[in-house]
This record gives C-alpha cells, structure tokens and sequence, in this order.
C-alpha cells in the first residue's frame, strides 16, 4: 500500500481526502518540501453561479487551505468565462444564462468566504484568485478548435458520465455545454503556462475533466501535470451534503446566519461526526479519535465542538461563541438567544389572517409551503413560546406578546426563530 512522504500528501490522505489521483508517486515527490519547482502550486474551478458557495464546496475550499498550510500555493480559479457556459456535471437541464454584471457581483460574494480560509498576498505560498475569463474572453474560435480541438475524441467525450447521463434520460445536451469539458481542460494548460500550476484538484465529479486537463498539457507542452478527486460527500443517511430543510447552507452571513451555520453541524447525525471533524475541522488526529469514540449521549459534546470549529473557520471566533452562546439559552435555559433568525409582524395584523401560524413558518424559512406548515401543526409540532400551537389556522396575536417585545417560534427541538411586532 501507498505510504505518502509529503505533509501535504500525507494529511490529505489521513484526513479523508483522497479518491483518485493521476500519477500518485510521482505527485508525491513533486509535493516534498525542497522539491525542485519549489512549492506545489494546484488550482481548483469555482464557477459563479450565485454571490455565495455553500457548504457542498466547503470540501474543495480545505484541500486549497490543507495544501497552503503544508507549504503549497492555492490558486483559486474563478469561472468567470466557463460561467458563461454551464458545466452540465451533475444536471439535467441546463443552467441559467447569466449576464457579465450577475457573473461579477457573484464573484465578488463569493471573494469575500476565499478571504477567510486561505491568506492572499505576493508570497511563494500565499494564495492568488484569478478569472478564466482573462483567456477565455479572448479565444479566436477557429484558432482554438484548430490547436486544441484536434486533441479532444468525441467518441471519449460521450462516455464521461456528465454526458452520458444527460444522454441516457433523454435530456437535451446543448453544444454549449459539451465545450465545458474543453473549456476545463484548456484552463489547466493557462494556468500552467502562466503560474507553473501543476496539480488540478476537485470533486470526483470531475475526474474525467481534469484528466482530459493533465493529457492536454502533456500532448501541447509535455507538462508534468497532475489530477487529484476527493470523493463526493453524502450524508450517512444517504442525504446530499450542503442541504438543510430551509435550503441550502450558504457560506456567507448575508445568506445564512452565524447561529443557523453552527446549527448545521450542531445537527450532524452521529455517523458522521468523526468523518465530519476530519475534512472539517483542523483539530488533530488523536483528538477526533477520541471524540468520535465518545458513548451515547457525549457523542453531543463532539457535535459542539464539531459546531465551533466548522463556524469559527468559516465566519470567525466571536460568531462561533455567539452561536453557542445562543444555542444554549435556547435548548438549557428555554430563553431567547440573540443570534436566532427574526421576523417581524406588524400591530395590525395580529390576531388576522396575515398573522396565520403556518404563513410566519414559511416567512421564517421554517416551511416550504402552507400544507406543510399546517400538517407540522396538526401533528403538535409547532410552539410558540414553548406552548403547542393545536389550531393549524390560529394567528399569532397580541396575547402572544405581553410582557415581551418577541415571542419564539418553534418547529420541532431544533428549529426556531424570534418574531418580533413592529
């Protein structure tokens, strides 16, 4: 069996990171601290699809920051040509055609989560942020198909599983989409050429794209380049990763909140929190050892720490404290904690139709629609202060509020939200 020498390498593996990788060896050689080169500089492709990633990239985001905190250079590639596109991995319809304006506000909200895991700078290992639609933008198209095209077997192209799924569903693949892979390939021999990039990491969604990358760079420069997959995260339960009841976990605090976020993990069901502690957090080894070995009901206190160390990464320390802290009041004390999500209802509509228990769940995120806020409460799984809600037509009302300026609305244990009268 493979025993990597490199730091990088080594805890990449360790930690759960690993799934498939071109040349392993080789790689591993090229990775050793002194190796000539100097540091290992790899790249990972977001594209910009929304001014916020979500916890479903959270995965890429640590390789960047476990590669630079083991003397490597992280270059995040930011999609602004191939957004344009649509990759078709993983879809069966095609994305939506975004404008340069939506393509430029989303990259500057997803800039700011980057900001937060990696250190940027002028440094050998200090991470860069570039944009594909340098190049991209200036393809001549003939030009292009003449020199990279011809290297590119359609017959290959049609048995990658981003299309042939599309394919097998009778789903249509426009001849847009099907460039993505060229498009992909053809940004790893850029960044070669431009930053002596020479690993290309991502989802093992991706491992047909990224070795039609390393091949391109070999047959155009005979590069020494290199491919690296983790595997995709589910949930034990066989969930998808990065999605909760409201929606999905966004990274930054203008779509999700600090108490929500820690939230998210605080709820990780308990098979998970071992492999969770490892790809999410940098405590050491021996530690989460011991922590996911914890018996019964202590496996909670592996949630909690599980819970400050994801939120103090990604939104700071004194969010993750605040998070806790609110936590606490809400599930020890029964009190309000003053990072729960608020809503608010005007004088007048209490006690009418616009105060309706089930339409505040579905203002609060709680619900996705009135029958299902309306079967929580048949079923007595809603609450207002703590009291269960019985009439799934009852309206919050002015009784709610005496003697306090918020009430708490409740969907279960787990969720809550403060509603304040305005």
């Amino acid at each position: 069996m493979f025993q990597p020498q490199s730091p990088f390498l080594r805890d990449f593996t360790q930690r759960g990171y690993l799934h498939q990788c071109t040349a392993i060896e080789e790689l591993d050689a090229r990775a050793l601290p002194g190796a000539k080169g100097g540091p290992l500089i790899a790249y990972i492709g977001f594209d910009a699809t929304a001014d916020s990633l979500h916890v479903g990239s959270l995965v890429q985001i640590m390789m960047l920051r476990l590669l630079q905190r083991a003397g490597g250079k992280p270059v995040v590639l930011m999609g602004g040509g191939t957004t344009k596109v649509g990759d078709p991995t993983g879809r069966d319809d095609m994305r939506k055609i975004l404008s340069d304006d939506d393509i430029a506000r989303n990259i500057a909200g997803i800039k700011q989560i980057f900001a937060k895991f990696l250190k940027f700078g002028d440094g050998p290992t200090d991470a860069i942020m570039v944009n594909n639609a340098d190049w991209l933008d200036k393809l001549n198209y003939l030009e292009f198909l003449r020199d990279y095209g011809r290297h590119f077997s359609v017959n290959r192209m049609l048995a990658f599983d981003s299309v042939k799924i599309r394919l097998e569903r009778e789903q249509p693949l426009t001849f847009l989409e099907f460039n993505y892979m060229i498009l992909q390939a053809y940004d790893f021999l850029e960044l070669s050429r431009r930053y002596k990039c020479a690993l290309q990491l991502g989802g093992s969604d991706q491992w047909g794209n990224i070795v039609n990358g390393v091949e391109l760079g070999r047959r155009c420069d005979d590069a020494a380049l290199f491919g690296l997959t983790s595997p995709l995260i589910t949930l034990a339960s066989g969930a998808k990763m990065g999605k909760s009841a409201s929606g999905a976990v966004w990274l930054n605090e203008e779509r999700l909140s600090a108490y929500d976020y820690w939230q998210f993990w605080r709820n990780t069901e308990d098979a998970d929190v071992g492999r969770f502690l490892r790809l999410f957090t940098e405590l050491p080894l021996d530690e989460i050892a011991r922590l996911e070995k914890l018996p019964g009901a202590e496996i909670n206190d592996a949630k909690i720490i599980l819970a400050n160390e994801a939120t103090r990464l990604c939104r700071g320390d004194a969010a993750a404290a605040d998070a806790q802290e609110t936590a606490r009041k809400v599930f020890v004390e029964g009190s309000l904690g003053g990072d729960l999500p608020e809503i608010s209802v005007r004088k007048e509509e209490l006690g009418t139709q616009d105060a309706r228990i089930y339409k505040l769940l579905i203002d609060a995120g709680l619900v996705a629609s009135k029958g299902e806020g309306r079967r929580l409460i048949r079923g007595s799984g809603v609450k207002i202060n703590d009291k269960t809600v019985a009439d799934e037509e009852a309206s919050i009302s002015a009784a709610d509020f005496v003697n306090m300026p918020t009430v708490k609305l409740s969907v279960g244990k787990k969720k809550h939200v403060v509603v304040r009268m305005s």
